[in-house]
């Protein structure tokens, strides 16, 4: 048959969400096809929920059963029986009845999918990512002014405004001499996933529409994505994305790949990239981007995330809570000891720990690492998914939640952490440079009898208050607050003593 391209046209229709790969679920979309005769078979993007992919959705008059990972049998089978006239609910992993005209994807009342809420994530396994009559695009009339008066906060550590009021970056750059510039920096070379990667294989129409609404709002005739040049799928994707999209944005973005590793993506790190520097290193601030960016020009740089972030604002302001300290939503991967990671979205009223709800650990649950590689750890996940509530809890804002379970060693976890950062590290500031190989050096005389509680603290302090990088600002993060946590372990360490049992060797 021939393949449809369009979810949404359809009331019958039969959706594959995979994970963005593109053999991924082949042999589940392959079945389908081979079966369906008049019902069309549309591959989505992913749901963020890994241990669900591929994902087989059949849907019919506003009924669709869900059917994680089946077996091509499975599927011969089912997709028949949606032929004959009936969605096939018998074996399914959950049945929900939903308004036949839904552009965002069912939430069943149970199981992984029903974690958190699904706004910005709503379309991501629903509707066709990379074709437009799926996506209703707001930057054609609207610009980005609703999400000034909404008080959206940049979301991610690669974002310029992480945490901050993009507002204000927005009427900085419009206020600044020269022709602005919109920059999607999501490049990501750490092995951790984010919610980026799963908004850009799912709902990239949407990441390309806050992009272009951004750059009408500044009057900016210029926008790039910036990513990663070893994530060739994703870069094939997003080609497509912005071909498919070309004639509908008033502003087409450029792709550009830069390097794999973990520095570039820093936010004015990347500009060096873009511009072909032969070392990348952050740069110093002041000027800020939104001042000095891009060859000169007023850069504004986000996330993906912001991006979405500020197209939902637009598509629908009443939904945003503009008198919360941290409007909208949060986007969190849950990876570490778990049997498949997952990307949910959390609401700000609600508590970081429902992410767990989604995964399932591998042992009893020990610690949490918040806020990526560099992020704080923490015995408990009662805390209020807010930039806000995160940083008061020592925590970081990247949206990723790594689980450990009871096998794993405070000491060692962190220690691996400090050496990363030693090693990653641009070596352009004396804290990024020496004040890691320094954190690392008092984290290795812990195993040889030495734990010097007080001088890594005001190692931190210093490092956190001079460092130019991010890198060298967050690397004492994950020491300082595994020390608040599990000063015991430590001190265990200084006797030759493991609690954990896994410690055989130095760092």
């Amino acid at each position: 048959m021939t393949q449809e391209r369009s979810a949404l046209a359809h009331t019958t229709v039969v959706r594959v969400a995979t994970d963005g790969r593109p053999t991924s679920g082949d042999r589940v979309l392959t079945a389908a096809r081979d079966t369906a005769d008049s019902v069309p078979v549309v591959r989505t993007g992913p749901t963020g929920i890994t241990a669900m992919s591929p994902l087989l959705l059949l849907t019919s008059d506003g009924r669709t059963a869900f059917y994680g990972d089946p077996s091509p049998s499975a599927v011969r089978e089912l997709v028949g029986e949606l032929e004959g006239g009936t969605v096939p609910t018998a074996a399914a992993d959950a049945v929900v009845d939903h308004d036949p005209d839904t552009t965002t994807l069912p939430v069943p009342e149970n199981g992984p999918l029903s974690t958190g809420q699904r706004h910005v994530l709503g379309p991501c396994g629903w509707a066709a990512p990379l074709h437009p009559a799926d996506w209703s695009f707001v930057s054609t009339d609207q610009t980005a002014e609703a999400a000034t008066d909404a008080g959206l906060l940049g979301r991610g550590g690669r974002d310029a405004a992480t945490d901050a009021p993009v507002a204000s970056v927005w009427e900085t750059a419009r206020a600044t001499e020269g022709d602005p510039v919109v920059v999607c920096n999501a490049n990501d070379a750490s092995d951790l996933p984010t919610g980026d990667e799963t908004l850009l294989s799912g709902a990239p129409m949407a990441v390309l529409d806050g992009i272009a609404a951004v750059a009408e709002y500044l009057d900016a005739g210029d926008a790039v994505i910036y990513v990663n040049e070893s994530q060739t799928d994703l870069q094939a994707a997003l080609r497509e994305a912005i071909e498919a999209a070309a004639d509908t944005l008033p502003v087409v973005p450029q792709l550009v790949a830069g390097p794999d590793e973990f520095r570039a993506s820093e936010p004015t790190a990347a500009l060096e990239a873009l511009e072909g520097a032969d070392r990348i290193e952050p740069r110093l601030q002041p000027p800020v981007p939104a001042k000095h960016g891009l060859y000169g020009r007023p850069t504004v740089i986000h996330t993906p995330r912001t991006f979405a972030h500020v197209q939902r604002a637009i598509a629908n302001p009443e939904r945003i809570d503009a008198d919360a300290t941290d409007p909208g939503t949060r986007i969190v991967t849950v990876t570490g000891d778990v049997a498949d990671q997952a990307t949910v979205e959390l609401g700000s009223s609600g508590s970081l720990a429902t992410a767990r709800e989604a995964v399932e650990m591998d042992g009893p649950f020990k610690m949490a690492c918040v806020g990526g590689v560099l992020g704080g750890i923490t015995r408990s996940l009662d805390v209020a998914p807010t930039a806000q509530s995160l940083r008061a809890a020592g925590l970081g804002t990247d949206g990723v939640v790594e689980l450990f379970d009871s096998d794993r060693c405070a000491v060692e976890t962190v220690g691996k952490r400090a050496r990363f950062a030693s090693e990653e590290n641009s070596g352009r500031c004396v804290p990024g440079r020496e004040g890691t190989k320094q954190l690392t050096e008092l984290l290795r005389d812990v195993y040889d009898g030495t734990f010097e509680s007080e001088k890594i603290r005001e190692l931190a302090r210093v490092m956190r208050e001079s460092s130019n990088c991010q890198i060298g600002e967050h690397a004492p993060r994950p020491v300082t607050t595994a020390i608040d946590e599990f000063e015991p372990e430590f001190r265990a360490h200084t006797n030759g003593r493991c609690p954990s049992g896994t410690c055989t060797e130095k760092l």
